[in-house]
């Protein structure tokens, strides 16, 4: 598979379907409270996504994928699967990753929330792990290299002593859901080429509390640290653009601008 430069045409399109998922995760926010199952967050944005946006979720059936997100509690780094007996409790940390696709485009972001009281130490990771991507998408420009993505979550990630997920990486999005690059989250080799404008990636850095190790469950999805301890998730799909880059899942309660210029 070649890496896909995007027209703008294209783009416009990617960020139709961006502001689905962008409007999904927030509009879902409001239902986080503990004693809902996950089973019913899932159902609330199937419902959202399909019946007032028109659109497809990108998850539902992918590669046998059961449900419309995926929604990953405390230990769980990725990729957890609804459930009627799986329930939110006070105190914990959830990610909701919403992909969709409208028009033949794909968007995919993901967003960690609250629930109830959340303790200071879970507070940080998740703000550390939003930060990292903030750092990461601030830099991204025609003309550096993939690999500074990486090099520059990790630097800050370090600071807080937290781990990087290794196994599981953003990827290049647009008339698929998974395109060339492979986007690491940690200081590498393998990124080495230049960003070019109309190229669309995800960055979605996984950050434990604990070390990096994980282990996937026997549901062969459910991804949890091998350690127990929290992990956070945060992820925008983006544009390059001429002069820096565009966030097509932006949305409108985060503190950083959608579009990133340089001079």
């Amino acid at each position: 598979m070649k890496m896909l430069i995007k027209n703008k045409k294209e783009i416009e399109k990617m960020k139709i379907s961006g502001k689905i998922t962008s409007d999904t995760l927030q509009m879902i926010s409001k239902y986080i409270s503990p004693d809902i199952s996950t089973y019913d967050i899932d159902q609330i944005c199937l419902q959202y996504i399909t019946k007032k946006k028109h659109a497809i979720p990108a998850c539902l059936g992918y590669q046998g994928f059961p449900n419309s997100v995926c929604i990953s509690i405390n230990d769980v780094i990725c990729h957890g699967i609804p459930n009627k007996k799986i329930f939110l409790k006070n105190g914990d940390i959830v990610n909701i990753d919403i992909a969709v696709i409208k028009n033949g485009y794909y968007s995919d972001a993901s967003r960690m929330y609250f629930v109830g009281n959340v303790s200071k130490e879970n507070q940080l990771l998740c703000n550390v792990t939003q930060q990292s991507l903030y750092k990461a998408i601030s830099i991204v420009k025609p003309g550096i290299l993939l690999k500074n993505i990486g090099k520059t979550i990790q630097k800050y990630v370090k600071l807080y002593n937290f781990s990087i997920v290794k196994e599981y990486c953003g990827h290049g999005i647009g008339k698929n859901f998974h395109e060339l690059p492979q986007v690491l989250h940690y200081k590498n080799i393998e990124n080495n080429f230049f960003l070019q404008e109309g190229m669309t990636f995800t960055i979605e850095p996984m950050i434990n509390a604990g070390t990096h190790n994980t282990k996937l469950m026997k549901d062969g999805w459910t991804v949890k640290t091998q350690d127990g301890k929290n992990s956070a998730q945060y992820e925008h799909t983006l544009a390059v653009t001429k002069n820096g880059c565009e966030i097509l899942t932006w949305q409108k309660d985060e503190k950083i601008s959608p579009i990133i210029i340089h001079s």
